[in-house]
């Protein structure tokens, strides 16, 4: 583990989470690719050991705070993913976006804020390699009743450039 996969796994202890185990696919796609320099993740869903932590409409069954939650907990199970797939997060150049399907009622008003709970969680656990750009699309339905899914997109480093640099840096 070099120092860069140090600092995230730090911050998110500081931040009092832990990045959950990967999460399985549901149908017949991968739950992430890589393809040359760039990562992106599958929606990933608010998971806690297989199951939804959080379920239904934001603004109707979830309030502001539990939105807030679901979205940092989505984000979560996106970077379990981009570690599984890096094994580690030496490789990671910058996550450069994040994109949120949210499932919200007509009168929730507040859920740019919700998904703050991924894009706060990108800064703080990656600080400048987690900034982003990002989009919000809202449906009437999601999938498995899920509040939100949250996609992450990252430019990465071949293996073979890291090995470079790492011998480098020896």
């Amino acid at each position: 583990m070099g120092v860069k996969d140090l600092q995230p796994e730090l911050a998110l202890k500081a931040l009092g989470l832990e990045l959950p185990k990967p999460a399985l696919a549901l149908a017949n796609y991968e739950a992430w690719a890589i393809v040359g320099d760039k990562f992106v993740s599958s929606g990933q869903f608010p998971w806690v050991d297989g199951e939804l932590k959080f379920k239904g409409v934001m603004g109707r069954d979830l309030d502001f705070a539990e939105s807030y939650a679901a979205c940092q907990l989505a984000a979560l199970n996106a970077i379990a993913q981009l570690k599984a797939a890096l094994n580690g997060f030496d490789r990671l150049r910058r996550i450069y976006r994040m994109e949120g399907v949210l499932n919200v009622s007509p009168t929730f008003t507040e859920f740019p804020k919700a998904l703050n709970g991924a894009s706060d969680l990108l800064v703080n656990m990656f600080g400048e390699r987690g900034k982003h750009t990002r989009m919000i699309w809202t449906n009437s339905i999601t999938p498995i009743n899920s509040p939100c899914l949250v996609f992450i997109y990252a430019d990465v480093a071949s293996e073979a450039a890291q090995i470079n640099q790492n011998a480098e840096e020896k």
